[in-house]
């Protein structure tokens, strides 16, 4: 699934987020904001970061595991990733979210 697909222009015109996935970011202060695509089958292996955070599913649905614990987060639905906290993701359907990237 292409970013276009799903966002408008004016979100696919933001500049691309250098990370892992298909992703449009834009800044804020103390905030970076993710329009993010996954297409089915995507697997994100273990990692942390210094940010905290929180992502809405907007299409699909997200298999997040936090602490061992693995909880299917579905559309509509909210995430929260404390900073430094280990975690995985995988993405059984294609799936879009919009992923707030808080600084400390």
């Amino acid at each position: 699934m292409a970013l276009s697909d799903y966002y408008p222009d004016l979100i696919c015109n933001l500049p691309k987020f250098g990370g892992r996935f298909d992703a449009r970011k834009l800044s804020a202060e103390n905030c970076d904001v993710l329009f993010a695509t996954y297409p089915a089958g995507t697997v994100i292996e273990p990692h942390r970061h210094d940010t905290d955070n929180v992502g809405v599913i907007t299409k699909g649905e997200l298999l997040l595991t936090v602490d061992g614990k693995t909880d299917i987060i579905s559309t509509g639905q909210w995430y929260h990733v404390p900073a430094n906290k280990e975690h995985s993701a995988e993405f059984r359907e294609d799936t879009c979210e919009i992923e707030f990237w808080f600084t400390p």
